[in-house]
């Protein structure tokens, strides 16, 4: 079954407007999380997540929290709040117990997405927030289990203005907007000037920013592909025939 699209000119349509026609072709290798993701299937479950979201009530603009430890993770987090109207609140997992719940609290976040490894300290925040379930990627006591969405029966998608609608909420309150999010892919791409045959390694690690949520939008909106690792392990460039490289300055580099 083909995925229910978004709107037009929204990021979900402008990341994932080609994602379907362009089929099992490898979209996302996570070399942290040990995944790999064709674009159907990641546009699938996405916008599938998404409905499943909306079928257990998440509400246009509303705020969910996205603390997780993989950029895998991340990208279907992140999209999939998106696609559901939402808002998400990219989550430094790095912060310790207090400081989670304190930025949940800042956000008012009523729900929190995490990783297995993860999710001890986001249900241990999640208590001291407004945070009402927690969605893990896994089967974990007292969270529901991301996949489960995709099993829900399909509803459409909320109708999204991306030039008023939040895309991110950051620390210290700042919101993004879905054209600005937009706008920051585009300035990702005046760098190199992504096209299909591009493979990208991404060494940036999920955050509180915005900079590798824009990145592997441009990536899949471009075509290319994604290999995201925590570092640049050796012999990687060769084996997978990096042409483009992230930068410690939150710049891209063609080899």
């Amino acid at each position: 079954m083909k995925p229910i699209v978004s709107s037009a000119g929204t990021v979900t349509n402008e990341v994932f407007g080609r994602a379907y026609e362009r089929g099992d072709r490898p979209a996302l290798v996570d070399l942290h999380g040990g995944l790999v993701y064709g674009y159907r299937k990641l546009v699938t479950e996405v916008t599938r997540a998404a409905s499943g979201m909306v079928r257990r009530g998440a509400r246009r603009e509303q705020v969910v929290g996205v603390h997780v430890s993989t950029a895998c993770a991340q990208t279907l987090a992140v999209h999939t709040v998106l696609a559901a109207g939402g808002v998400a609140a990219p989550l430094d997992p790095r912060l310790s117990g207090a400081e989670l719940a304190e930025r949940l609290r800042e956000c008012d976040a009523r729900t929190l997405i995490t990783t297995p490894d993860l999710a001890p300290l986001a249900l241990r925040a999640a208590e001291d927030s407004w945070v009402r379930q927690v969605i893990a990627f896994g089967q974990v006591v007292d969270t529901i289990d991301f996949a489960d969405l995709l099993t829900l029966e399909p509803t459409p998608l909320p109708s999204i203005d991306a030039r008023v609608q939040d895309a991110l909420v950051l620390p210290g309150g700042r919101r993004l907007a879905q054209a600005e999010l937009l706008a920051r892919m585009a300035e990702l791409d005046e760098q190199v000037k992504l096209t299909e045959s591009d493979v990208v390694l991404a060494t940036w690690k999920p955050g509180s920013g915005c900079d590798l949520i824009a990145l592997v939008g441009l990536a899949v909106l471009s075509g290319a592909l994604v290999v995201a690792a925590s570092v640049d392990l050796p012999g990687t460039k060769h084996d997978f025939g990096v042409t483009v490289v992230t930068g410690p300055d939150g710049g891209l580099e063609r080899l």
